[in-house]
Formats: C-alpha cells, sequence, structure tokens
C-alpha cells in the first residue's frame, strides 16, 4: 500500500507565516504601549485582524507570544556582527565609541521590544527568567567586549574584567539607555555621546 502523506499547501505555509508575523508586530506594538498586563490575546486578534482562536493555533498564548518577540529580536538585533566589528578596534578609545554607538544602534532599532519587555517584568508569570532570556547574550558580549579592554589597555587596570564587564552594562545596557533616554527625555546622540565620554574617563 502506497504511502499516505498529508499534501503542505506552499502557498498555505507562506499564508500563515505571514499571519504569525502579522501577529507577532501587532502584539509587540501593544505590550510597548499599553504593557503586557494590560493585553489579552482578544486584543492581539483584534489588532491583526483573526480570531483568538488563530492566535492560540499559530503563535500561541499571551507568555508564548512574548517569548517569540524575545527572541525574534535576539536574533534581529545583530549582536554578533557588532561585537566582531567592537573587537576588532585596537585601542580602548576605539572600543568604547564603536561600542556606544553598537548599543544604540541595537537599543534604538529594538525599542518597542525592550518597552514590551520592560512593562511584562512586573507582571509576567516569570519574569526573572524573561529577563534573563533577553539579556543572556547582551551581557556575554559586553563581558567579551570587557576583557578586550584589558588586551588593548596598558597596565595597570583600574577594574578587573568582571567589575570592567558589570560597568559596561550599567552604561551601555538596556536599562542604562532607557533611564536616559525613556525617563529623560534625552536624544539618543546626547545618550551616546555622554555614555561614551563617561565610560571613557572611567576606563580610559
Amino acid at each position: 500500500m502506497p504511502d499516505k502523506r498529508a499534501y503542505v499547501s506552499p502557498l498555505r505555509e507562506k499564508a500563515a507565516a505571514q499571519t504569525r508575523a502579522l501577529i507577532l508586530a501587532e502584539a509587540e506594538q501593544l505590550f510597548a504601549e499599553r504593557g503586557y498586563g494590560r493585553v489579552t490575546v482578544a486584543d492581539i486578534a483584534a489588532a491583526a485582524g483573526v480570531s483568538s482562536k488563530t492566535v492560540f493555533a499559530g503563535v500561541g498564548s499571551k507568555a508564548d507570544i512574548l517569548d517569540r518577540i524575545v527572541d525574534k529580536a535576539v536574533v534581529l538585533s545583530g549582536y554578533r556582527e557588532a561585537v566582531a566589528h567592537v573587537l576588532a578596534m585596537p585601542t580602548p578609545e576605539a572600543v568604547l565609541e564603536a561600542l556606544a554607538r553598537g548599543t544604540r544602534a541595537g537599543n534604538e532599532s529594538q525599542f518597542k521590544v525592550h518597552e514590551a519587555i520592560h512593562k511584562a517584568l512586573p507582571v509576567h508569570e516569570n519574569g526573572q527568567a524573561l529577563w534573563e532570556r533577553a539579556t543572556a547574550a547582551y551581557r556575554g558580549a559586553l563581558h567579551d567586549v570587557a576583557r578586550h579592554l584589558r588586551e588593548v589597555s596598558p597596565p595597570p587596570h583600574r577594574y578587573s574584567v568582571e567589575e570592567t564587564s558589570d560597568l559596561l552594562w550599567l552604561w551601555f545596557g538596556p536599562t542604562g539607555w532607557r533611564t536616559l533616554v525613556v525617563e529623560n527625555g534625552w536624544s539618543w546622540d546626547r545618550a551616546e555621546q555622554v555614555l561614551h565620554r563617561t565610560a571613557v574617563a572611567a576606563l580610559g
């Protein structure tokens, strides 16, 4: 008896992928604007022009949706390429300038995602795990930069690699950028300039 396999329509698969992308985009916007706790699956479905059943079938629960948004943001952040560029810099000043520019670009381009995550943390089912999921690669990249700074900086070194990594996280992590740009209304340009100068003064 011939093996009967379900036929998968390429057009149907393409339409399903487009629907999933639309759902995620609308959810990201709603989470960033209203906050995760104030958005329901029905809200997301209405914004995407589909049924709640379609949302659950295609993407999952509200927590699943946020997880997908975070995973997508990590991939699209371009952090690997940005870190490779920073690690190619031969002097501390050049490293910190490239780091300020690169982290600014990542935070600015992923602004809505970062807002969605920030507003979700107090009410998410597992906020700590969400934060670690969203920032693990970011923190790891800054640790690599801290180690590189030690390699290109003449001794004596003011801080250990771990301390330098912590300071880079303070200045160039998502919370540092958000504090200046969102909470205090700074422009991205001004924030980049000041964070760069602060890091050079402290580490240079």
